[in-house]
Formats: C-alpha cells, sequence, structure tokens
C-alpha cells in the first residue's frame, strides 16, 4: 500500500479507449494513486524503482512483447482485440486476472478488488513464512513433527528421559481462566491428554501464573508456598517441583510443570534446560498452528488459482493446462476428444433489461446448473464473458452431440432467479480425430466456429465442425 493508505497502479496501455475507462473507474477515486506509461520498457523501469500494489496491462498488443518478463505483482489484463491471441497471453504469462472487450465497470471493479485482497494475502503470507523459518530454526532440534501434540509429547518426554522425574507435564491455561488448567501432554502417556484440574489444589501453578516467574520448590512439606495443599501431597511422597511459565508474546499460555519425590532439588543446569524448553515449547506450539493455518491458506490460494471468481468454476488457465494434458493423451492412446463451446443467447438483453448485477447471478447459476450436470471426467470452465468451454475425453462426435442436447434441455428447463424469461443457449462441437485437428488450439477454434454458426443460425441450436478430417 502507497502513502496514507492508498493503493498504487500503473496500467501499461496504448488503446486510448483504455485509458479512458481507467480514468474514469479510477481517477475519481482518492483510494487510487493511478500511474501510467505505453511501453514495456517503461514499465520496467518504473516497477524496479518504484512500489505498486496492481498492474493493468493491455492484452495482447502489451502482453505480447513481455516476453519471459513477469512483473511480481497481481496483475489485470484489458484485453481489447483478438480474444483467442489475448487469452493465450494470459496463460503464458501467468496473469492473475482478465476482462474482456466491451468493459463494464462492475466487472473491473469485482477484479481490481480481488487483486488488492491477494496483494494483501500475499503480504501476510510473507510475514508469516519469515516468522515460520525463524521459529523451525529455534524448534528444530526439538520438533520431529508439526502436530501438535506430537511435539508437545516429544518434549515432556525427551525432558523427562534428561532430567528424573515422576511427573512432566504440560500445563495449558485458558484466556481469562483463574480456576481450572488443564494437563495437554504428560511424559508418562501421549494420549494423556486435557485433564481437568482445580487450581486450588496447585499454588505453585498459580504462583507461576501470577508473577510470570518460574517457581521451584526444593522442599515441597517445608516450603510456605504449598502450605495449604501439605496434607494432600504429604502422602504422595512429593519433595521437589519446577513450575516454568510457557510464554508467547507476554501472554501466559500454560506451564511445564515437573514433580519428583527422589530428590530434595533441581540442579541450576537442570532448571536452565527447563526455561529453555519452556520457551522452545511456546515456539513448537506456535511453529505447529501457524504451519497448519499456512496450509490452509496454500490450499485456498491454489483453489482460487484454477477457479473463476464470479461462476466458481474452472478459470481459463487451468482450462489451457488441462487442454495441452488431455490432447496429447488422446493422440497417445488414440481416444476421441470433443469439444463443447457455449454460450448464453441474448445475454446482452438480460443485462440492458435487468442489471448487471442479475446478470452476473444469471452466469454464476447457469454455470453452476452446468457443473452439476456434467461428468466428473469433463473439464467445464468459463471461457469469458457469457461464453463457456467444455473438454469432454473418451468423447465422441455423437456422444457430445447427446451431452450438449441433454445439456441445453436442463438449461431450458431451469427458472433463473430474478428475470421471467426463459433462458437458452447455442454450442458448438468439435472432436479430434473426426475433425481436422493437428492442434489442441485447433479443438478450441472449430467448437467456436461452430458455436458462431449455431447462434447466426437462430440460437438454440448445436452445431458441429464441418471440417472434417482429411482422408
Amino acid at each position: 500500500m502507497g502513502a496514507k493508505g492508498k493503493i498504487n497502479l500503473i496500467a501499461c496501455t496504448q488503446d486510448a479507449e483504455v485509458r479512458a475507462f481507467l480514468q474514469r473507474c479510477l481517477g475519481s477515486k482518492r483510494k487510487y494513486c493511478f500511474e501510467h506509461c505505453e511501453e514495456i520498457r517503461e514499465l520496467r523501469s518504473r516497477i524496479k524503482k518504484n512500489s505498486y500494489d496492481i498492474l493493468i496491462i493491455e492484452s495482447p498488443i502489451c502482453t505480447s512483447k513481455l516476453k519471459r518478463y513477469k512483473p511480481q505483482i497481481p496483475t489485470i489484463a484489458m484485453i481489447t482485440d483478438d480474444v483467442p491471441k489475448g487469452l493465450r497471453d494470459v496463460v503464458k504469462h501467468d496473469i492473475d486476472y482478465y476482462i474482456i472487450y466491451p468493459f463494464h465497470e462492475e466487472d473491473f471493479r469485482l477484479k481490481l478488488k480481488s487483486a488488492v485482497e491477494r496483494k494483501s494475502w500475499f503480504k501476510e503470507l510473507y510475514n508469516e513464512k519469515r516468522d515460520l523459518e525463524a521459529i523451525i530454526e529455534l524448534t528444530y532440534l526439538v520438533s520431529s513433527t508439526l502436530e501438535p501434540k506430537e511435539v508437545l509429547y516429544f518434549i515432556v518426554k525427551k525432558l523427562s528421559e534428561m532430567i528424573e522425574v515422576n511427573r512432566c507435564s504440560v500445563i495449558s491455561i485458558g484466556f481469562g481462566e483463574k480456576r481450572y488448567a488443564y494437563v495437554v501432554s504428560s511424559h508418562e502417556d501421549p494420549n494423556i491428554t486435557n485433564i481437568k484440574l482445580d487450581l486450588k489444589k496447585y499454588p505453585e501453578i498459580r504462583k507461576a501464573l501470577s508473577s510470570k516467574e518460574s517457581v521451584i520448590i526444593t522442599d515441597a512439606l517445608s516450603d510456605p508456598i504449598m502450605e495449604p495443599v501439605k496434607d494432600i501431597i504429604a502422602p504422595l511422597g512429593i519433595r521437589a517441583i519446577a513450575v516454568l511459565p510457557i510464554i508467547h508474546r507476554d501472554e501466559v499460555i500454560g506451564t511445564l510443570f515437573l514433580r519428583t519425590s527422589k530428590k530434595k532439588r533441581f540442579t541450576e543446569r537442570e532448571i536452565r534446560l527447563c526455561k529453555a524448553v519452556a520457551n522452545t515449547t511456546s515456539n513448537a506450539l506456535y511453529n505447529a498452528f501457524l504451519f497448519e493455518k499456512l496450509e490452509n491458506e496454500k490450499e485456498r490460494l491454489k483453489k482460487l488459482a484454477i477457479t473463476d471468481y464470479l461462476t466458481g468454476v474452472y478459470n481459463i488457465r487451468y482450462f489451457y493446462h488441462r487442454l495441452e494434458e488431455e490432447f496429447h493423451r488422446a493422440q497417445r492412446y488414440e481416444n476421441p476428444i470433443s469439444c463443447i463451446m457455449l454460450d448464453i443467447d441474448h445475454f446482452k438483453r438480460i443485462n440492458d433489461t435487468y442489471g448487471h448485477r442479475t446478470g452476473d447471478v444469471v452466469l454464476r447459476e447457469f454455470a453452476q446448473l452446468i457443473r452439476r450436470h456434467t461428468r466428473k471426467s469433463d473439464v467445464f470452465a468459463r471461457y469469458g464473458g457469457e461464453e463457456f468451454i467444455m473438454l469432454l475425453p473418451h468423447t465422441s462426435v455423437e456422444g457430445a452431440v447427446t451431452e450438449a442436447n441433454r445439456l441445453r434441455s436442463f438449461i431450458k428447463k431451469h427458472k433463473f432467479k430474478g428475470i421471467s424469461e426463459s433462458i437458452t443457449s447455442s454450442m458448438g462441437i468439435s472432436c479430434w480425430p473426426a475433425h481436422d485437428i493437428a492442434s489442441a488450439d485447433d479443438l478450441i477454434t472449430l467448437a467456436d466456429h461452430a458455436l458462431f454458426r449455431a447462434k447466426n443460425s437462430g440460437r438454440d441450436r448445436i452445431e458441429v465442425s464441418t471440417k472434417k478430417q482429411k482422408k
């Protein structure tokens, strides 16, 4: 973020209409600092010298000049003309977000919001990663696992082996808790956990919690701290006790608790070791939970990276990845593979009649309807705007036509929320090896041409590519 929390954006565009659109969307917003350039060389120079939160770049006119250069900031591509080329550049350069001409302010604002959130996520993850690396360095020797219970048991087990004790436990203290504590790990048994302790019976623990200092008792029967419970502990033969607070970020989150009946006192070496372990226990626990949090966040970002933000289905980047994979597999094993390109008929009319927000709802509902009725082996993605694309491995032309008719029937029967009219869909189909297809891109191109014919022939229909395989 820039000064006073402002978001710094830089745009690389050559089209005057794109610049006018960005100026209209961003020029009056005080929370944005907006800069513009026309050449990639100038863009690289500015990014090197300044810190930007978001990059907006025209595609394909500017993205085609990126070559191997990839700015390490969230990027939004404004695809103006030659949409297939623009989309290929988006995938090639691993660009985070894109919108296709004609541009809509609501669509742009949603992409910009997602990009800003992504920037914030990565900043937070970077800071947590840096903390995690420092913690791992400190706890490496005692952390054979990042599972909290296993970490704690490992600590108390090893400590009990190094110091001869009857009891070595980790005690957890709940936030604001004054009456009870819980044994979360004890060296006798890894399955011992969450045993409730009444702190009235443990004055030594209460003392350590209130003072945030270690409590070392040499003779439990004669120490004033233990006077209230002397009659309780006498039959147990307890002699020496050590309670060491576990502190994280200045808060006591628990204690390391040791008791022995075989000697009168803990040595200075043993106390120093216990203090070090108490500190390490805090870091090991934080390390474990932080690692789990990072893994969850990593999975969420991974899912986000392959999902279209509006419709919840796969995005075009993931589709192209799977397309290359499935097409080469089909050629290798000589199995047919089909592609269905489909879109919503008269979608502009829906936007004009009901508004773009309702249009977005229809898009998402349409996508989810198709996904619910799609085979697990098929790959369904948003191609751009109101267009969607589906890859059907192991599917001939006849099978693809049957599937398209089935989906078209579901769409016509479905009642979409927020609109009174029924919705139909046009579809175009291509198939390898039935059609003259030499590459994965040809599969999309022929399906796109077939969709174009379907729309020009009256819509609400299915067209199959006419480009037959050469004999």
